[in-house]
């Protein structure tokens, strides 16, 4: 069963060149690109995204982070997309992630954990329309 997440790079991914390399892995894992945007995350997109953590010790950082430099937006369909891209992402905390991971490769720390991965597929089904337009994202067949 195919399902659509969504993923963004966060600006350390983006400055540090990353971009490539993190598609390449989710390409070659099997899920496709159906939309994708570089862009310059406003504060009130990402206080939607991040809604859940408002109030949280760590809130004014992400959202200060998030909002500091371009980010790529992703989204991503395939058969359990989220649960396969989590996986491929780590865990939050990069000193916890695997080696092999996005996060275990290319993150020292918990904030600039280099992406963001939708945990579930009601945080998928919220956070795609903070970022795209039902008519830009495509669905086609690899």
């Amino acid at each position: 069963m195919s399902e659509r997440t969504f993923v963004f790079l966060k600006p350390e991914a983006v400055a540090r060149g990353l971009i490539g390399e993190i598609l390449t892995r989710i390409e070659r894992k099997g899920l496709y690109i159906a939309a994708m945007k570089l862009m310059q995350m406003s504060r009130e997109q990402a206080e939607k995204l991040y809604e859940m953590h408002r109030g949280k010790k760590f809130y004014e950082e992400l959202i200060k982070h998030v909002t500091s430099s371009p980010v790529l937006a992703v989204v991503v369909e395939g058969p359990n997309a989220i649960k396969v891209l989590r996986k491929l992402a780590g865990a939050t905390d990069p000193t916890e992630a695997e080696a092999g991971t996005i996060r275990g490769d290319y993150a020292l720390q918990v904030t600039p954990n280099v992406i963001h991965a939708a945990d579930s597929q009601e945080n998928a089904s919220r956070e795609i329309p903070i970022f795209f337009s039902q008519k830009e994202i495509l669905s086609y067949r690899k």
